[in-house]
């Protein structure tokens, strides 16, 4: 009786079929090795299961399983009506934008070099002058995600002290990252007025004081309460900060 185990392929073999040619030229070599450990694996599974040698043979399964090593970011039509979409890439960047970082990562660039010092600079100092001529800050900085920024800045802002958020605020956003909890890791101190679905301006005077370091408005971007409902709009809030002193 023929031992199926036999007419197994060696990794060699699979490697030097010319069918398996096209992929080790397009993955490499060291990722159709590992994709050809885990088809002979899978093969010497089902003989161990049935006793006898697999349908497929290993080139035809190891070609098949190919698509495994393609790129699976791909160019898709983003018909949902929503034009800055975070699961299909959010916004596409622009052709001077495309160009602009093409320009610069061609070859090395003064990421965090200042050429006037010849010393290390900071991978900030390219965006923090533009940030701030365009939104009128005293200084500015960037992370990739919202709640970086949050934490960030409760953090240096708020530690310790007081930060005044509408319940109807305390959501979880993208990633798992829930309102709550990033207030707790930056040392803020939270301080929810109003209810879930009304909460108005008098609720966040009503919780100043001489402890609170920042009123805090939360944008609900993927959800929307309705009917019922009532909350204090930015310029509201802005007003009532400014009365408060938040300018000194």
């Amino acid at each position: 009786m023929t031992n199926p185990y036999r007419e197994l392929p060696s990794i060699d073999r699979l490697l030097n079929d010319q069918r398996v040619a096209g992929l080790t030229e397009r993955f490499g070599h060291d990722a159709v090795v590992e994709l050809a450990r885990a088809v002979l694996d899978e093969q010497r599974a089902t003989i161990e299961s049935t006793g006898a040698a697999p349908l497929d043979g290993a080139v035809e399964l190891l070609l098949s399983r190919g698509s495994a090593l393609a790129d699976s970011l791909v160019h898709v039509i983003n018909a949902t009506g929503v034009v800055i979409h975070t699961n299909l890439g959010r916004a596409p960047l622009s052709r001077s934008a495309i160009d602009a970082m093409q320009r610069v990562n061609v070859g090395y660039s003064a990421l965090e070099f200042d050429q006037k010092s010849g010393e290390r600079g900071s991978r900030q100092d390219h965006i923090s002058g533009i940030l701030c001529r365009v939104t009128g800050a005293e200084a500015a900085m960037v992370v990739n995600n919202n709640a970086a920024a949050l934490l960030l800045a409760l953090a240096a802002l708020c530690d310790e002290r007081e930060v005044v958020i509408g319940r109807g605020q305390l959501v979880e956003i993208g990633g798992g990252f829930r309102i709550p909890d990033v207030m707790r890791q930056s040392g803020a101190k939270l301080v929810e007025v109003g209810t879930t679905n009304r909460t108005y301006v008098d609720d966040y005077e009503t919780a100043l004081n001489d402890q609170s370091a920042a009123l805090l408005r939360v944008h609900s971007s993927n959800f929307a309460v309705v009917g019922f409902t009532a909350e204090a709009s930015i310029e509201e809030l802005s007003d009532l900060a400014t009365a408060r002193g938040a300018t000194n």
